[in-house]
């Protein structure tokens, strides 16, 4: 459930335990960090996404933005690359969610998209520190994903129909096929990939003049389909 707390959610997990922290404040997040185990894998996702043109971004909005996605990724990796190392464990794993706008300058989003093209700075300067520890960090880059932050504009379809024509798999994606990208960079499958980012996103950036659009395709609601 999209309101349920952490704290309800780890119940129903066997030997899980929830610590609430505010990526802000180091230390909120040092002192939640140090109420759990060392980590073996830490996924970084904490994010938001603020619309506003070039001239009208606030200093506030800015600051903000800044503070959740990139400072709060800095902090969170370098928490838990201390506690990694302090625990002497083989290795370990962590994840970044960066974005598709670590590469790209979508409008109104400045503040967003400086704070993801920064993401891909920690992962290849914590990549190449750790790396003599065992410890890998990589980054996921999705595009557009069904979540709360973007459910209005799938329930639109006169927007997504234009959205996703530039997308070569033709629809929106969904918040398991992210989880299941972390997976793979957090687990064993990739113990020689570390420094790299992966693009969860149908295709889109290698569909830079468009996928959909010819008489045969159909939009349904929710994705493009072409006849045989």
């Amino acid at each position: 459930m999209a309101s349920e707390s952490p704290q309800e959610a780890a119940k129903r997990i066997p030997g899980a335990q929830a610590e609430i922290a505010d990526v802000t404040d180091r230390r909120s997040l040092e002192s939640a960090f140090h109420a759990v185990p060392a980590p073996d894998v830490v996924a970084v996702n904490a994010g938001i996404g603020p619309l506003a043109a070039l001239e009208l971004t606030t200093a506030e909005v800015w600051n903000r933005t800044l503070a959740v996605n990139l400072s709060g990724a800095f902090h969170t990796v370098q928490i838990a690359a201390e506690r990694m190392k302090r625990a002497r464990k083989k290795g370990g794993a962590m994840v970044i969610t960066a974005s598709t706008n670590s590469f790209d300058g979508e409008a109104d989003l400045i503040a967003y998209n400086a704070s993801k093209a920064g993401l891909l700075g920690i992962v290849h300067t914590a990549a190449n520190e750790l790396g003599p520890h065992g410890i890998r960090i990589n980054a996921v880059c999705p595009g557009l994903i069904r979540t709360r932050l973007t459910a209005a504009s799938f329930a639109k379809p006169e927007i997504i129909s234009e959205y996703f024509k530039d997308i070569a798999l033709g629809r929106g994606g969904e918040p398991e096929e992210v989880a299941q990208a972390v997976l793979f960079l957090a687990s064993d499958l990739a113990s020689y990939i570390t420094g790299t980012t992966l693009v969860v996103d149908g295709g889109q950036m290698a569909s830079k003049f468009g996928t959909w659009g010819k008489e045969t395709d159909h939009f349904d609601g929710q994705r493009w389909t072409r006849d045989p």
